[in-house]
């Protein structure tokens, strides 16, 4: 038998001593005075195999945590929340408790982030903190949703997800009506569970099992959305809080129609930048012939699509090279090899879309989405997607999830409540070229959580910064502020490494 084998046959055996050891944790309303100090103590053990080893001496170790399916009735159905720890590697005089992390998403799964993550933080931080993962309710090994075919999602290679004329927007629309039915039958009578405040009451009765009373938390991303609805639910629980390339606070489907705006003005900066290294890409020596450069590439993937790759495909890639800039080489290699001999081994995504893991993150982040907030209409999609037109006749449509929730099955009565004027302070970190989560949306959220410093990496264009680009800047004052409680007296600018030089060829 393989280790991963080993480790995923002790992994399931300690999940099966976890259902009967943990009966689930005590009810709490959704207020300050909640309180799951009742909750038992988690059992550690091994891990699934998807769980890396981190560097010695140190340990990972996994648990199951019963919690309710609906925080509202604690009494009816529970399901298991997978957890990963990492201890702190100082001395006792060091510790400063627990630090929980999420990877972003919806989706992510944060089981294998308490090793992965823990690797880049500073010593400081790895010396005083335990660093907790969990895969957030529906994702990964935490009763994973799956909406089966999501209305053709997964199909390779897929339709034009750029909807031209009216035939074309009642198709983008039936597809969208397709994708929620699926979603309402495969997740089922879980379907409006699956939210965000949801988790946040899962992270709680976390914290309460781990004896903490009080939970630091790192959040990038779709993470700094969970860290503010936990601040909403638990203002007193919250310990020293980071929020990471920050998601602004408006409605989710407005949130995707302000990233998408964002993709369109960086992909202009990748036009220039590309235009710039002539020499290296040879797609022009100025912006505008590399704009009809990408034009063309995915105009011949359009009408005949290569090796899987149509124009849902080629989106998916730029999506995904657009918000971190060592992935532009890639993608400015990947249009002169489609261009010059139609090779489109470069814009294949790297994990294929039909895999269970990919599955459960693509059905996660729409069921997540849907079940936090108010829902746009049909007819608000299509003149959005108009809109987005007029900017551009190919604009970059793939994060616009939360249209599907047009045609959800389930209604939430309000939405997820971020952030509250009775937590403390936190430490909001963004670039301030991010198209992913657009600067913007860490100002507006700083007004949630009232005396929170802001920390801006100037010259950057990259989604993802503290303990990820490397500044030293960013990571000393977030590790000042984790360690010693040193919360600046005011915003932090620190300057970035700006546009990077070409990669080599492939």
């Amino acid at each position: 038998m393989t280790p991963a084998a080993r480790r995923t046959v002790l992994w399931c055996a300690l999940a099966a001593s976890a259902a009967a050891l943990l009966p689930g944790a005590p009810a709490h309303a959704a207020t300050s005075t909640a309180t799951s100090t009742a909750a038992p103590p988690l059992r550690f053990g091994a891990c699934p195999a998807s769980v890396p080893d981190p560097p010695a001496p140190a340990r990972v170790t996994c648990a199951r945590l019963s919690v309710p399916l609906d925080w509202r009735h604690p009494e009816g159905e529970h399901i298991r929340i997978a957890v990963s720890r990492v201890r702190a590697s100082g001395t006792p005089a060091e510790r400063r408790g627990i630090l929980m992390v999420n990877p972003g998403g919806p989706g992510g799964s944060g089981l294998p982030y308490a090793v992965t993550k823990r690797a880049k933080l500073p010593e400081s931080v790895r010396r005083s903190y335990d660093i907790i993962g969990f895969d957030p309710r529906g994702v990964g090994h935490s009763a994973p949703a799956d909406c089966g075919p999501m209305g053709g999602h997964f199909d390779t290679p897929g339709a034009d997800p750029v909807p031209t004329g009216r035939a074309a927007e009642r198709a983008h629309l039936a597809s969208l009506r397709r994708m929620a039915d699926d979603c309402a039958k495969g997740a089922a009578h879980a379907l409006p569970h699956l939210s965000t405040e949801q988790t946040a009451h899962d992270m709680d009765a976390l914290r309460a099992a781990l004896g903490e009373p009080r939970t630091g938390f790192l959040g990038v991303s779709y993470g700094s959305y969970l860290g503010a609805a936990y601040a909403a639910s638990f203002p007193g629980r919250v310990g020293r809080m980071v929020l990471d390339s920050v998601v602004g606070p408006e409605e989710w489907y407005d949130f995707d129609l302000v990233q998408a705006r964002a993709l369109l003005r960086q992909r202009e900066v990748f036009f220039g930048w590309t235009a710039r290294h002539a020499d290296r890409f040879r797609l022009g020596d100025r912006t505008d012939a590399v704009r009809d450069a990408y034009r063309g590439a995915r105009a011949r993937l359009t009408a005949r699509p290569v090796g899987g790759v149509g124009p849902a495909e080629f989106d998916r890639a730029v999506y995904r090279a657009l918000g971190r800039t060592e992935r532009w080489t890639d993608l400015a290699d990947g249009l002169r090899a489609t261009l010059r001999d139609g090779d489109t081994a470069l814009l294949r995504p790297d994990t294929p879309f039909d895999g269970a893991e990919s599955r459960t993150y693509e059905a996660a982040n729409r069921i997540v989405k849907c079940a936090d907030g108010h829902a746009p209409t049909p007819r608000r999609v299509v003149a959005d997607v108009r809109r987005m037109r007029r900017l551009d006749p190919h604009p970059v449509l793939t994060g616009i999830e939360a249209s599907t929730c047009a045609y959800w099955h389930h209604r939430p009565a309000r939405r997820t409540p971020l952030g509250s004027p009775d937590a403390p302070p936190g430490l909001l970190i963004a670039s301030a070229h991010d198209p992913v989560t657009p600067i913007e949306g860490a100002h507006r959220l700083r007004h949630r959580l009232p005396g929170s410093r802001l920390v801006t990496l100037h010259q950057d264009y990259s989604h993802g910064v503290f303990a990820s680009r490397g500044n030293s800047c960013v990571d000393r004052t977030a590790a000042a502020y984790l360690v010693d409680g040193r919360l600046p007296a005011g915003d932090v600018h620190c300057t970035g490494p700006g546009l990077p030089e070409p990669g080599p060829r492939r």
